[in-house]
């Protein structure tokens, strides 16, 4: 269970390594931003201090996107002052968002430096050597992460020596095919590293649970009911993306208001956990609450489609009937959902008001089966695929996180604008 969240993170450091191999010039742009790394002592020391104590709030810390805290925010403002050709700017960006440029999260060495007694100069210094590490010798980086964390399910060195052998064909292929660099080191992460690591020891233990399960299953009837209902309408690839993940945030949201609950609450209380978790937790590790964001910013997300459709009184049988990209979410395969339709099988049968959102609740620590990842994936493999040469990766959009969008003043310190 422990080791099965990592397989996401040995391919993009073998990419990275090809390439550099394969293509001298960004190799030099690769020596040049760790160069660069080096002089951001400042910016590194600020970044990392604020996400220890918690200034930003809730924030993912591999998020896909620039949001603050995130460790693609910290790169892009590094690549920003480095002169270096702008795609290969791009790609060493793309390698530590979509792409997944090792396990390393910015600020964890620092924050667990200080709690073991360093001076905050010491600490800065350490932290930037980690992040150096992750770009001049990415495997052995890796590697060595996966030996401080006790991993021992496989051999992880053994693992990307393989994976070299196999793909160096593929990449120089890719090269040569002009692929952009970003999406070489994407794909291989997002969509391989992506899918197996939900099939795992950890997810079986949730799912026994016979709520969680029918969570997931019912917000997977929710997407493939509206995807099978609007396909032959859908216009573009681009839409048929935002219907899927829009209709399983509805359904999500829509599982949670059935108890009385939605997303405004949950934002609310996981927000205020989370300062509270920081004074508990000093040297509480840089991914602790990535998942907790992912689920708040899918509820919001589903909570302004339900909001919408309440306020226009949209329904059908009397069920709401959101509507993303004007295609309408079909929320029927929830009422035919055996379980999450008798929650009193779950509790004191009297008293069941809770048993799905607290079902739900135990999804926040790890919803990727609800938004759904591996079908994010998928598409977006498929959208790379058919947008080769332009870079995919990190998202350049406001995401309208959750909690900087209900509760901290943090939308200032976002770089989406200013993307390389």
């Amino acid at each position: 269970p422990e080791d099965d969240p990592f397989v996401e993170h040995y391919q993009t450091p073998v990419i990275l390594e090809i390439l550099c191999k394969e293509d001298e010039k960004f190799a030099k742009s690769m020596a040049t931003f760790v160069k660069e790394i080096k002089k951001s002592e400042a910016l590194i020391g600020k970044e990392s201090t604020r996400r220890y104590g918690g200034f930003y709030g809730p924030t993912c810390v591999v998020d896909f996107a620039l949001i603050p805290g995130s460790t693609s925010n910290v790169v892009n403002q590094i690549l920003v002052n480095t002169n270096i050709p702008a795609d290969h700017k791009q790609a060493i960006l793309a390698a530590k968002s979509w792409g997944m440029n090792t396990s390393y999260g910015v600020g964890d060495v620092f924050a667990h430096e200080v709690e073991k007694g360093a001076t905050l100069t010491d600490a800065i210094n350490r932290e930037i050597a980690m992040l150096q590490s992750i770009y001049d010798h990415p495997v052995r980086a890796q590697a060595e992460l996966m030996d401080s964390v006790g991993q021992k399910s496989f051999d992880h060195r053994k693992y990307m020596e393989s994976y070299r052998k196999e793909m160096a064909g593929h990449v120089r292929a890719a090269i040569d095919d002009g692929v952009h660099y970003g999406n070489i080191v994407t794909i291989p992460a997002y969509c391989v590293g992506d899918i197996a690591h939900h099939i795992s020891q950890s997810t079986f233990n949730m799912c026994k649970d016979d709520v969680v399960m029918a969570a997931i299953e019912a917000t997977t009837d929710v997407m493939e009911s509206t995807l099978n209902n609007a396909v032959s309408k859908v216009k573009s690839e681009y839409e048929l993306l935002s219907l899927a993940t829009g209709s399983t945030a509805a359904a999500a949201e829509y599982i949670l208001e059935l108890d009385g609950f939605n997303a405004i609450m949950i934002v609310d209380l996981l927000t205020k956990r989370y300062h509270n978790y920081v004074q508990l937790y000093p040297d509480r590790g840089a991914a602790v609450e990535l998942h907790n964001c992912d689920f708040m910013d899918m509820i919001y997300r589903g909570w302004k489609l339900m909001d919408k459709a309440r306020r226009m009184q949209e329904t059908d049988k009397g069920i709401l009937v959101p509507k993303v990209s004007g295609h309408k979410v079909d929320l029927s395969p929830i009422h035919k959902n055996e379980v999450l339709m008798n929650p009193q099988w779950y509790a004191y049968p009297a008293c069941a008001m809770t048993v799905r959102m607290s079902a739900m609740m135990r999804l926040a620590d790890y919803p990727c089966l609800l938004t759904s990842e591996p079908v994010t994936a998928t598409m977006m493999t498929n959208i790379i695929a058919l947008n080769k040469e332009t870079v995919a990766a990190p998202a350049r959009i406001c995401k309208d996180c959750a909690s900087a969008a209900l509760m901290d003043f943090r939308h200032c310190y976002c770089q989406w604008k200013k993307a390389v």
